[in-house]
């Protein structure tokens, strides 16, 4: 059966995929699925070409957070070796259900600062997300190998104004905190706060997916 013309690839980035449909979901005014975060996710790292950076990709950090057999994720982490980042960003998502692709209905962002020791969740719709974030930071935790971690409820971070961009949020979230932990800021997540507050404004965010449709069509014409 021959695929839609939704399903055309229109640009292979590292290992992100996007497709036609993407493209739609980004000129729209629609919820991001995990294809153009994973893509912005992956453009990030080229951006911060660093061994001591990690950027999860959603179904990683979907299954990390959901997986039914705790004790088969010592093999499946390995390859992140996470003891060895000092900064490590995962998307959550509320769904639950591992069953169901791309399901969920909001889009938070949890941080690691090995330096500061603290695990961080920025939730720009009142935190409704933060029972799952703290789902994932108890799972996630054993394995960086760094006792005495902290967890905190971002009380600052900014909040959405419309009921659909939640994931724009995240992006613009970790864009900040990469170019944070590579700026000659303290390492404390005050001023990483300061910077998050700074940046990402409603009008900022609102013009991300145009942003990030420009940075689709410049990778387009260099591959």
């Amino acid at each position: 059966m021959p695929r839609s013309s939704a399903d055309e690839i229109v640009l292979s980035y590292n290992d992100a995929v996007l497709r036609k449909s993407d493209l739609g979901i980004l000129n729209g005014a629609y919820y991001l699925n995990d294809r153009i975060i994973e893509f912005y996710f992956s453009y990030l790292s080229s951006l911060h070409p660093s061994e001591h950076i990690l950027l999860v990709p959603p179904s990683i950090a979907f299954w990390i957070m959901n997986c039914p057999d705790i004790s088969s994720l010592t093999d499946f982490l390995q390859p992140l070796n996470l003891p060895s980042k000092k900064l490590i960003i995962f998307p959550v998502n509320n769904n639950d259900d591992v069953a169901v692709a791309e399901g969920g209905s909001h889009w938070s962002l949890l941080a690691f600062e090995k330096t500061a020791n603290v695990f961080v969740h920025h939730d720009s719709y009142g935190g409704i997300n933060k029972n799952h974030a703290k789902r994932l930071y108890k799972t996630i935790v054993p394995y960086t190998n760094v006792p005495g971690t902290r967890y905190i409820e971002c009380d600052c971070s900014p909040q959405q104004v419309t009921g659909y961009d939640c994931g724009l949020y995240v992006l613009a979230i970790a864009k900040e905190i990469c170019g944070w932990f590579d700026s000659d800021l303290p390492k404390n997540e005050d001023s990483w706060f300061a910077r998050v507050v700074m940046r990402v404004k409603p009008e900022v965010v609102s013009g991300f997916r145009v942003e990030i449709l420009e940075l689709i069509t410049s990778l387009r014409g260099t591959n």
